[in-house]
């Protein structure tokens, strides 16, 4: 694209007083990793590339199987059984070319986490079980990244912020995880496909607040409950 394009392209976010040109370099110059290409990860996925951010890393090791598509919006019916990480590879392209896509095709573990996560300047839990949750956030801590965190079930889903400036993190929230086993999840009670799509969308602005040096609140969990429509912050 042509220099003018692109000042074009990002015309309606450099229009914003508190962004201007220079948040717009920050987003261009951030890298940020979305542990997740799923329900969380896609539209936080989706927004983070329209916002020009110039490093986007996705880490996922599943395939992309048909009941995903109600609520997985960078995946379509012709990616059904190709990897997650390559259908949002090509989504991404398809948006904007000139994001850096990274793709990490494999499980976040203990065994690759800190160097996984060390190469980014934000990191974003998409993930959707407690072991990985508390792995992420613990890694966060230990390297000092700030960390975007979301969860979803049926009508209702929580965000919060860890570790963001020395901030409190997910086991001052909570401070061991609970059984996977003992939790429901949307395998066994579902999720209505437009939920993602609000939390996963303020977990992305999250982002943008963050690297744009937008005042953020941290310390909290907002609660959302779309079925009764109302919204919670809770202070910890």
């Amino acid at each position: 694209m042509k220099s003018e394009d692109v000042f074009e392209r990002y015309s309606r976010q450099i229009f914003i007083e508190e962004i201007g040109l220079e948040g717009q370099k920050r987003i261009r110059s951030s890298k940020v990793l979305v542990i997740g290409a799923g329900g969380l990860g896609s539209p936080v996925i989706q927004y983070l590339a329209a916002a020009g951010v110039g490093t986007l890393g996705v880490a996922d090791f599943d395939e992309v199987e048909l009941h995903n598509l109600n609520r997985q919006i960078i995946h379509n019916e012709n990616t059904v059984g190709v990897s997650k990480v390559k259908s949002a590879e090509a989504f991404v392209n398809k948006l904007n070319h000139k994001v850096q896509f990274t793709g990490i095709d494999k499980k976040i573990d203990s065994l690759n986490a800190e160097e996984t996560l060390s190469q980014y300047d934000i990191i974003v839990d998409g993930s959707d079980n407690f072991t990985a949750r508390y792995l992420i956030n613990d890694t966060c801590v230990k390297l000092e990244k700030p960390l975007v965190y979301g969860s979803i079930l049926g009508f209702s889903g929580q965000v919060a912020l860890f570790n963001f400036k020395g901030s409190k993190n997910l086991r001052d929230l909570f401070p061991e995880p609970p059984f996977d086993e003992d939790i429901p999840d949307c395998d066994s009670l579902g999720v209505l496909g437009a939920l993602p799509g609000i939390i996963g969308s303020m977990m992305a602005m999250q982002v943008l607040k963050i690297i744009t040096g937008l005042s953020i609140q941290s310390d909290q969990l907002t609660l959302i409950d779309t079925l009764h429509w109302r919204f919670q912050t809770i202070n910890f």
